[in-house]
């Protein structure tokens, strides 16, 4: 049993300079509460490995608001022009790695592969510097597996174990980022007593989840 942590609890375990995989897509499925209690702690450096970056004041763009972001790994910076603003100064480094590649990039992170082999950005930017394969007579790009040191996951409920339930878009990051990092962070909207969520609706399993948030009240 895990005990439900206030989030000013949870953002006092990240360390300035970590790197956190971040659930979300354009905010859907996003850890809202724990973002904010980052704001509030102020400590920051951290590498930012999610989809994108939201909007100003908005999830993830409160980081970047907060400046509390060195690093961002993302498919596109989301509809934030201040994230634009800071790459553009130099303030903020801005990795662009295609959609499908970055989840199985993380995928690959969490199941120990050794990378992923993709034609996804040959002949393009994306592929600069980076070793490619031939397989079949076909060339490949080998991206690399990520991993971070936290993910900080949204989801609709848990037990009290840790099981996790997902709703609609809130399964494109989450499920993968929570087998990639050293420790995992669920933020639920409900808590629930165990046995409550039926075993099928279970996509992350309690023993990949380190700490959960107290329930949405």
């Amino acid at each position: 049993m895990k005990r439900a942590l206030k989030p000013a609890e949870a953002a006092e375990m990240i360390p300035e300079g970590a790197v956190l995989l971040i659930g979300g897509f354009m905010g859907v499925g996003a850890p809202h509460r724990l973002i904010d209690a980052l704001v509030a702690r102020g400590v920051g450096g951290f590498t930012v490995i999610a989809n994108d970056t939201v909007r100003p004041g908005q999830d993830i763009g409160k980081l970047i608001d907060a400046r509390l972001v060195a690093k961002c790994v993302v498919s596109h910076i989301g509809l934030n022009p201040e994230t634009q603003r800071q790459m553009i100064a130099g303030d903020l480094e801005v990795e662009l790695v295609p959609q499908g590649t970055l989840v199985e990039r993380i995928r690959a992170g969490g199941v120990g592969l050794g990378g992923v082999l993709t034609a996804t950005g040959l002949g393009t930017v994306v592929a600069e510097g980076k070793p490619t394969v031939e397989v079949d007579g076909k060339t490949y790009l080998l991206e690399k597996p990520i991993r971070g040191d936290f993910a900080l996951i949204g989801a609709r409920q848990c037990d009290y174990v840790g099981n996790l339930e997902y709703t609609l878009t809130a399964h494109n990051f989450n499920p993968v980022m929570a087998m990639a990092a050293d420790t995992v962070i669920a933020e639920p909207h409900h808590v629930m007593p165990v046995g409550m969520i039926p075993p099928d609706a279970v996509k992350t399993p309690g023993v990949l989840v380190d700490h959960i948030l107290e329930r949405l009240v």
